[in-house]
């Protein structure tokens, strides 16, 4: 019998996992499909700085401390499986293309207000960081420790490190219901069509997917929704920008072989996978009209990811009510990567009884719901 189970094989559960299992946690996790392929594979990789000695919101504070955890992990991951995950500290610009020079003001300023290094630019200034932009921007700034992790390499790098520890990993293997005491305080197990998996504790890590679970948990307070994120992958050597661009939501990632991730749609369209043209058209004309050059670039792949996203957009981390072995860590929205060194920590640390490096109180799945 397992310690802990976790329910989601996804960059969440998958990093919990290999903390509990190099913390000599028996564990193993159960995933309706392969392993590591749903919206942690989608995703673009972005990682925000952070400081953790400054970050006054909740949602700054887990950023700050992964920005902290990444290189550590990145390291731990290539000593013990030689696979190199792709992170890297790139730089980040944030840039408008119309509007008012100073609508950036504010985030330049929260950036300065939590300690992290942030450099002002007019348009001269963003294009001498990066000579392809299109021209005619009215506002930006430069994050010069934003960094950039490649998602399918860093999940085959979690999975070959939790098998390297001993965790027992088990795709296709869905969960249908828990198995919990006759006064419900206690799950017992889950119920799988292998049968049932006995534990001492279990935890939801099952992204868009966890809702269900916390419905039939009886969590009214608690929801999950996926919304649709649609991405587009085009390449040109040699590379034509550096650093990650954010314009707003979207966004374009440069890998160091010349591909440009470009996304990314956010689309209330249920359990819809589909790309659709309309969306990756919206995203290449983003990307032509942000670096006109991606205009000659190779088109290679199109994909959508099912992104968690809780009614505040804060993800779930902690205790279910009235189960006092069952545990929660969903909702990350589009920052489940980002947050995944954190969220694995703080919940290894819950787990293991033993005081959080963060406070995970403004993340409880009991806290009062407002709307989408």
């Amino acid at each position: 019998m397992s310690d802990v189970v976790v329910i989601g094989g996804g960059v969440i559960g998958l990093t919990l996992a290999y903390e509990l299992a190099g913390r000599g946690v028996a564990v193993t996790v159960l995933d309706q499909g392969p392993m590591g392929q749903e919206s942690s594979w989608a995703g673009a990789g972005i990682l925000p700085p952070g400081n953790p000695q400054q970050a006054v919101t909740p949602e700054a504070r887990l950023r700050a401390h992964s920005h902290v955890l990444w290189p550590r992990l990145a390291e731990q991951l290539r000593t013990e499986t030689g696979i190199d995950n792709g992170f890297r500290r790139c730089g980040g610009l944030e840039i408008r293309e119309d509007g008012e020079p100073e609508q950036l003001d504010s985030e330049i300023e929260q950036w300065r207000t939590e300690g992290v290094d942030v450099e002002r630019l007019d348009e001269s200034g963003a294009i001498g960081h990066e000579p392809r932009l299109g021209r005619g921007l009215v506002a930006a700034y430069r994050l010069p420790q934003m960094g950039q992790v490649r998602n399918p390499r860093h999940l085959k790098a979690l999975i070959a490190g939790c098998v390297a520890r001993g965790v027992t990993l088990r795709p296709g293997c869905p969960v249908h219901s828990f198995v919990r005491l006759s006064s419900g305080s206690r799950v017992l197990a889950v119920r799988t069509l292998d049968g049932e998996l006995f534990a001492g504790q279990f935890v939801i890590a099952g992204g868009a997917w966890s809702g269900r679970f916390l419905s039939e948990l009886g969590c009214r307070t608690a929801s999950v929704r996926p919304l649709r994120g649609q991405m587009a992958l085009v390449s040109s050597l040699p590379p034509l920008i550096r650093h990650v661009v954010n314009v707003g939501s979207r966004y374009l990632v440069p890998r160091d072989d010349g591909r440009v991730l470009i996304g990314s749609t956010e689309e209330a369209v249920g359990f819809d996978k589909r790309n659709t043209a309309d969306g990756v058209g919206e995203l290449l004309a983003f990307g032509r009209r942000i670096v006109p050059a991606l205009a000659s670039a190779t088109f290679e792949r199109a994909w959508a990811g099912l992104r968690p996203q809780s009614p505040d957009g804060l993800p779930y981390l902690g205790a279910v009510p009235g189960a006092s072995n069952l545990f929660v860590a969903a909702g990350h929205f589009r920052a489940g990567l980002q947050l995944s060194p954190i969220t694995a920590v703080a919940l290894t640390q819950l787990l293991l009884g033993e005081p959080t490096t963060v406070d995970v109180q403004p993340f409880r799945v009991d806290r009062e719901r407002s709307g989408h």
